[in-house]
């Protein structure tokens, strides 16, 4: 007799409604085993790999890929208890069962690896989202167990077996983004992987018909993309910040040449011999050193307690460009971490948001964060704040350029120096503009003497 359980797309995020399909690893007929990695999923933080709560048979899957799926809702069903082979190719039936094991309200669903309802608390939620008017009846649990299960396919009918195509979490990111079937692209990347290229090639190449998910539609002279997944996230909370937190900028241009020299020395040093020392990792203990002269600027704004909340550690957070949209993951406790364990920390971090594998968690509780747009040869920028947090800095181009100073003899002399700018954006509810200016001078102060960190 089998014994079907049903898996139900997890939170696995803080407080999350949906996530959508990205690729499936399994089909109909395949065995699991526990644990096993069953699916991508891209939530509005992160992709993550869910892997399989159960062992046993996968009898249907309930989403297809590129398919946005409720929090709550079964994605796949599995028998537990397949049937011993008995020479019979009939299919299992469970139509004479009083109950479906897919509906059994007792049963709870099984939490792997931080997945699925909290621990301790109950399982209710805020009403879900209706499912498409367009979405089979089938996707939905029925009170007709005859229309929640699909029996294994026969050989006669069986779909073909699909290939695992291999390709990187950003170019799988693309290719769903253009509307591009990874499986029919000719691989010519590293050990027959698809790579950007790939994708981009066939996106421009003509096709006879579209694929049945296509996310981008290209059609003459436009494309349009959905708004999903990060970039659906990241730009409701950008609007949410700047029209909730008033936002006040200010901006400094600063010769950090002892910086760049201090840069030398330090990579210099055995203990840094393999680790990447770049003037973010001083921009960032430049920060650190001066949240704590100004903790409002490391604080956040609780309405509905009518609080403000400062923070007796900081999480630093690094803004990321990716493949998927811009994230903000945040190094936790980088003020207790030494200079070389931030610059490990930094480059771990950078190094998983540029695969695609960012947690959630890596981008949950931040507390102040830098956005690097130097790196793109930008001077300086006026950054929206991260929603719920009171201070960003920006951090400009490094570029030699004239600087007038002073010689030995006490006589103004122009000289080239490496010159950049930083702003900081914050919230004035928070922080005012004494406090707002006191944080960025003491930044600049760090930058342009390294000695001056022994006084904050």
């Amino acid at each position: 007799m089998p014994e079907l359980k049903s898996f139900k797309m997890p939170d696995v995020g803080e407080g999350l409604t949906e996530a959508d399909i990205i690729t499936w690893s399994v089909k109909p007929g395949d065995t699991v085993t526990v644990n096993q990695i069953i699916v991508e999923v891209e939530t509005a933080k992160a992709a993550v790999e869910l892997p399989s709560p159960y062992a046993g048979v996968v009898t249907e899957l309930h989403a297809a890929e590129g398919e946005t799926v409720d929090v709550g809702r079964p994605i796949i069903t599995i028998d537990v208890a397949p049937q011993s082979d008995s020479g019979s190719d009939a299919p299992p039936t469970v139509a004479s069962e009083p109950q479906s094991p897919v509906e059994a309200p007792p049963e709870r669903q099984s939490v792997l690896v931080g997945y699925g309802p909290r621990a301790g608390g109950t399982t209710s939620r805020r009403p879900r989202k209706q499912p498409p008017v367009d979405t089979p009846p089938a996707e939905t649990p029925s009170a007709n167990p005859a229309f929640n299960v699909t029996p294994t396919p026969t050989p006669a009918d069986a779909p073909e077996a699909r290939h695992r195509v291999l390709a990187k979490p950003p170019v799988r990111k693309l290719a769903k983004t253009l509307g591009v079937d990874l499986d029919t692209v000719a691989p010519t990347g590293p050990n027959g992987s698809v790579s950007r290229e790939d994708i981009e090639q066939a996106a421009s190449a003509p096709t006879e018909s579209a694929p049945a998910v296509a996310p981008a539609v290209p059609t003459g002279r436009e494309t349009r993309i959905p708004i999903k997944g990060v970039r659906k996230h990241t730009a409701a909370a950008m609007v949410a910040s700047a029209f909730t937190a008033p936002h006040v900028t200010e901006f400094i241009t600063i010769d950090v040449t002892p910086m760049m020299e201090l840069r030398e020395r330090v990579a210099a040093r055995s203990e840094f011999r393999d680790v990447k020392v770049s003037p973010l990792l001083f921009v960032a203990k430049a920060v650190l050193l001066a949240a704590k002269r100004t903790p409002e600027i490391n604080a956040s704004w609780d309405d509905a307690a009518g609080e403000i909340v400062l923070k007796h550690y900081v999480n630093l957070g690094i803004a990321a460009a990716t493949d998927r949209g811009l994230i903000v993951p945040n190094v936790k406790d980088a003020d207790q971490l030494s200079l070389v364990d931030l610059a490990r920390a930094i480059v771990a971090l950078t190094e998983t948001a540029r695969a695609g594998k960012t947690s959630p968690a890596e981008m949950s509780g931040g507390s102040i964060t830098i956005t690097n747009i130097g790196v793109f040869g930008i001077d300086t920028g006026t950054p929206i704040l991260n929603p719920g947090e009171a201070g960003i800095v920006a951090f400009g181009a490094i570029r030699k350029m004239p600087w007038v100073t002073v010689d030995g003899h006490g006589a103004d002399v122009i000289v080239p120096r490496w010159v950049t700018q930083l702003s900081v954006s914050f919230d004035h509810r928070i922080v005012d503009g004494q406090q707002g200016s006191q944080f960025l001078a003491d930044v600049a102060a760090v930058l342009a003497d390294p000695a001056m960190a022994l006084l904050l």
